[in-house]
């Protein structure tokens, strides 16, 4: 018989705005900001699946066009463990959710937007 081979750790990462929160309304003017602080709740779906992926033992990763500080202020607000990168195509990245259909890795998911019809083209 064949020797059984695991998989590696999966890179997977996550977008904060309407990913990992719902915006509650739009009211800010700068571009990927418009939740601001309080502005947002929970996604707590998205949330379960970022804690699946995570309890398999995998690199967990947040970004946002917002940038690293914004992420991490998410990150931090959600509890959420994982490192906090720049917004950009990365090789490396096995799978990303986010509301926007983009190009950021191998496997992209994209989230369905709750409550939120601006258009971020």
């Amino acid at each position: 018989m064949g020797e059984i081979k695991y998989m590696t750790k999966l890179k997977i990462a996550f977008d904060v705005d309407d990913t990992l929160i719902i915006p509650t309304g739009a009211f800010a003017d700068e571009p990927h900001t418009y939740c601001g602080i309080y502005g947002a709740v929970p996604n707590y779906k998205v949330i379960e699946i970022f804690h699946f992926f995570e309890s398999q033992g995998n690199e967990m990763f947040i970004w946002s066009g917002g940038g690293v500080d914004y992420a991490r202020t998410w990150a931090e607000k959600l509890g959420l463990n994982a490192q906090i990168i720049v917004k950009q195509k990365r090789e490396d990245m096995d799978i990303a959710f986010d509301d926007m259909s983009v190009d950021l890795a191998k496997v992209n998911v994209k989230v369905k937007r709750l409550n939120n019809s601006i258009s971020r083209k």
